[in-house]
């Protein structure tokens, strides 16, 4: 932690200050940019080059402000301080030093353009306004203040463990990654191991007397190389992630080879560990580089390899650093060529074709077509033991229905004999015009019902009829008369465009059909999130129901290598792993949506991301609302804290002081004492030795309400049996009690209860007037009995009525002793055994405990 001392000046040596003044923060509404100075570690001048921005931008007249910056004794940087204004630092008391820490307040106050401030991982001193610097920062944007400030790659959250691998060191000082990923400009400040090594050697970095053991500990040679090779690749994926985003919303579908980025096409045989491998080995040759393999389903998403083969090869494809897709396609090369746009890779990896010579000549293989359609990404074809072995080749299928293709193919088959048998029946002779026209009724009719091949199919035979039997001469496949030809080929012709059309149709229709249940879907999605849903329970049962799923599972680890864990399942057959399920889609690092059921094509992905991304909103709602209430259950305990030592120290101290004082009377040998006295002491003793027992009590019993160790034990019980004992203590001056012997048994703890009556009845003699005693009354209602504690004291008002059964609330009664637990103790303890207490006001002035105590569901036999 960094800290400095208050003696001397609150600002940095060589600055200049200036009294804080009322600024103007700009554009109304517009929130803060944060610039972050990025480094691998300490020394490589991020603050320097903080400082040198600041003169830049004051030179442009900028109004800037230097809100916080340690410079650690640099003289380099207490330089670059020189004409800079200095905000004051805050004044802080911690376990008896003083320290100072950055003063949010007053740079709030200053309202100015730009603020530098230093370090954005520090932790403050506790009493300070947040926790983290980084929460101070967050203040500063919300406000419109733009922020410039430094950070370390060892205090980035996610790298916490890697860091301790390399350097032995645990950082406990870190900032979440997304508070550095979301800055609005990340500069990278970069330097050679050797030259931060000579650097710290001339003392521009560390004291003298810590050059030699930091040179031999974390600034080693190898630790800088690790720790700037991590500051590196962590900015190549933020820089990634900002090239993606460039991508999408410019519209850029073309792949752009700012990263190497390899795709394995892996058709699920055996030759697929041969592409990874050499896919693998591709990627290892740059640095950063990404290995990622696709595995493509058919569209009726049935798998068309061995399931052991793929988990074989996504098993072999992770110990690689890489990871497996699984994506659905109708064409096979277009939809390995779309993925690889999607993730904007530089080169597909493909395996030679299986199929043999003769099948290659009449259509073109996997391989050849995705070197057709990728125009813009290299192609590496691999060859391999199964090459030219054969396979079996995918059939292309058809939007329609397979009820509507069998009824297409009948229709196609059966449809122009019908036709030309119903030609042939007697009746007048009609031209071939008519026939042509029927025929191609025929032929449209089963492209509307078949679509296109049975439709080829029907005109084919069709023209084939027409010729035979309608065409002169009859009985042959010639034609006499070149218009009759002519009329056969347009026929020919425009059935099979009409059939094309009316496929192109259908499929277009089923197109539509898809983006519309897509656009709902995401619809749904962003209502959910205006709508504020955030519960994971609800968001996998819509993804669930949206795809048609058997299970979706919202799965989590506590490391990269941990077990994995459900936070959320929805569906009768939910994966517990990755591995068992067809799709998975990652959320983060740690979290993945694991989904059972059909495998979704490829064009269902944005779908799936938007639930990813909704589902990680999801996550980072509920943790910083855990946070929030982490944060409040810990600041209530500091002020019951802070209360009960407060109010310990006199009310323990009080009946103390006076039994100390009582026995010290008693036992001493310089005053003679009468019975009279003595009897008066021995008094005292005992009056204070209950009242020290009450509170103790009182303070054993809050401890146990707030443990949640009360554990009662129910059972049928009459008022007889509780009520004297909470009321013997007092003279019936003070108490007079008027319950009826005739009531019903309540269903109640009465060890418990006689706590709560206690309690209650203590706390109304204390607030009655002197000489006018308090009721205890009780009447039964259908469901409970009523058991009323009525005091005519000053009473209370309504406000106060709501903070009374808070623990240490006097409510002006501090006079009289105790230190407000009494009906904070009665309040938890009646909860416990399920019964109800309230405040009403007395007519006539006072106030009225009312304890309402369930009825016992069987009487006592």
């Amino acid at each position: 932690m960094s800290t400095s001392s208050a003696d001397g000046a609150d600002h940095e040596p060589g600055a200049t200050t200036t009294p804080p003044v009322l600024g103007t923060i700009g554009e109304p509404g517009r929130p803060g940019r944060l610039t972050v100075y990025f480094g691998a570690a300490p020394g490589v001048g991020k603050t320097y080059a903080m400082l040198d921005e600041a003169h830049r931008r004051l030179a442009r007249g900028t109004d800037v402000v230097v809100g916080l910056v340690e410079t650690h004794g640099r003289s380099g940087v207490v330089a670059q301080l020189e004409g800079l204004e200095m905000v004051p630092r805050q004044l802080l008391e911690y376990q008896g030093k003083e320290f100072t820490e950055f003063d949010v307040d007053a740079v709030l106050r200053r309202a100015p353009r730009v603020a530098m401030v230093d370090e954005l991982a520090h932790t403050n001193i506790p009493g300070s306004r947040n926790a983290k610097r980084w929460q101070d920062v967050n203040e500063l944007l919300e406000a419109g203040i733009d922020v410039v400030t430094t950070v370390n790659v060892q205090h980035l959250e996610s790298l916490n463990d890697e860091v301790e691998a390399i350097t032995g060191v645990r950082q406990r000082e870190t900032v979440p990654d997304h508070v550095v990923r979301e800055a609005d400009q990340i500069q990278l400040i970069d330097l050679p191991p050797a030259a931060l090594r000579r650097r710290l050697a001339h003392g521009n970095v560390y004291r003298a007397e810590q050059i030699d053991a930091s040179l031999s500990s974390y600034f080693r040679v190898g630790n800088l190389t690790a720790l700037r090779e991590l500051a590196l690749l962590w900015l190549a994926d933020r820089v990634d992630d900002a090239l993606t985003t460039y991508r999408h919303d410019h519209r850029i579908e073309a792949p752009w080879p700012a990263r190497e980025r390899v795709v394995v096409a892996i058709p699920g045989g055996p030759e697929g560990e041969t592409l990874i491998r050499r896919g693998a080995r591709i990627a290892q040759r740059a640095a950063g580089s990404e290995l990622l393999a696709v595995h493509v389903l058919a569209t009726d998403g049935l798998p068309s390899a061995p399931p052991a083969a793929i988990a074989a090869q996504r098993a072999l494809i992770e110990s690689l650093g890489g990871a497996l897709h699984t994506v659905v396609g109708e064409d096979i090369s277009a939809a390995v060529v779309d993925f690889a746009m999607g993730v904007n890779a530089t080169m597909i990896v493909v395996g030679v074709s299986r199929r043999s010579r003769w099948r290659e000549a009449l259509s073109e293989s996997n391989g050849v077509e995705i070197a057709r359609l990728a125009e813009n990404i290299d192609i590496h074809l691999v060859t391999h033991e199964q090459a030219r072995a054969g396979r079996r080749t995918p059939v292309r299928t058809t939007p329609l229905s397979w009820r509507r293709n069998v009824i297409g193919w009948l229709l196609a088959i059966l449809g122009p004999v019908a036709l030309t048998g119903i030609l042939h029946l007697p009746h007048d002779r009609i031209g071939l015009p008519t026939d042509l026209m029927l025929f191609f009724a025929l032929t449209v009719a089963v492209a509307l019902v078949g679509g296109l091949w049975p439709s080829l199919v029907s005109a084919v035979t069709g023209f084939l009829a027409l010729n035979y039997f309608f065409t002169p001469p009859t009985g042959r496949l010639t034609i006499a008369d070149p218009e009759n030809a002519l009329a056969l080929t347009v026929f020919l012709l425009v059935a099979a465009a009409v059939a094309s059309v009316v496929d192109l149709a259908a499929r277009r229709t089923s197109q539509a059909f898809r983006a519309r249940a897509e656009a709902s879907a995401l619809a749904a999605v962003s209502r959910s999130v205006i709508s504020g849903e955030d519960t994971t329970r609800a968001l996998v049962a819509r993804l669930r129901e949206t795809f048609n799923l058997t299970g979706v599972s919202l799965l989590e680890r506590d490391s990269d290598r941990g077990p994995w864990h459900p936070l959320a399942v929805a569906g009768t057959d939910p994966a517990l792993d990755p591995d068992a399920a067809q799709t998975v889609v990652a959320i983060d690092a740690r979290r993945v949506l694991a989904l059972r059921g059909p495998v979704l094509p490829a064009s269902d992905r944005r779908v799936l991301e938007a639930f990813a991304a909704q589902a990680g909103v999801v996550l980072e709602h509920r943790r910083l609302r855990e946070e929030a209430e982490h944060a409040k259950a810990l600041q209530q305990v500091d002020a019951v804290r802070s209360a009960l030592l407060a109010a310990v120290s006199h009310d323990l101290r009080t009946p103390l002081a006076t039994i100390r004082a009582a026995v010290d009377g008693l036992i001493s040998t310089d005053v003679r004492l009468g019975a009279e006295d003595t009897a008066i002491l021995v008094g005292t003793v005992s009056d204070s030795t209950a009242r020290l027992e009450r509170l103790i009590e009182n303070l054993l019993d809050l401890s146990r309400l707030q443990t949640g160790s009360v554990r009662p034990i129910l059972r049928a019980t009459s008022l007889d049996e509780f009520v004297p004992l909470a009321t013997e203590g007092f003279e019936p001056a003070e108490v007079r009690v008027e319950v009826p012997e005739t009531l019903p048994l309540v269903n109640t703890d009465p060890g418990l209860l006689e706590r709560v009556v206690a309690n209650i009845v203590s706390n109304a003699v204390r607030h009655a007037p002197t000489g006018v005693p308090v009721l205890v009354t009780a009447s039964s209602t259908r469901r409970d009995v009523e058991l009323r504690v009525i005091d005519t004291g000053p009473g209370l008002s309504d406000d106060l009525k709501e903070r009374m059964f808070e623990p240490f609330q006097r409510l002006g009664d501090a006079s009289r002793g105790g230190i407000g637990l009494g009906l904070a103790v009665a309040q938890g303890l009646a909860t416990a055994v399920g019964a109800e207490l309230v405040a009403e006001d007395t007519p006539g002035g006072g106030l009225t405990m009312v304890l309402s105590v369930p009825l016992a569901v069987e009487p006592v036999k």
